[in-house]
């Protein structure tokens, strides 16, 4: 892969991950407005960017010798 088709993929990674955090998030603010618990704690969104690999050095380790 070329450094922009590698740029490319972690911006959609990273697109995809938000669109599945604000999903979460959505759902959370429903359950709040009916006083009942979350679904999804901080910890479930922190898996989210794990999961995607666009944490730091998922990142990095992605680009290998190319930053």
């Amino acid at each position: 892969m070329t450094p922009e088709q590698q740029a490319a993929y972690i911006q959609a990674q990273a697109n995809a991950a938000l669109i599945e955090a604000l999903g979460m998030m959505s759902e959370n603010l429903q359950r709040l407005q009916r006083n009942e618990s979350i679904a999804y704690p901080e910890t479930a969104f922190q898996d989210v960017i794990l999961r995607a690999g666009i944490h730091h050095n998922g990142v990095i380790g992605f680009y290998g010798n190319y930053y």
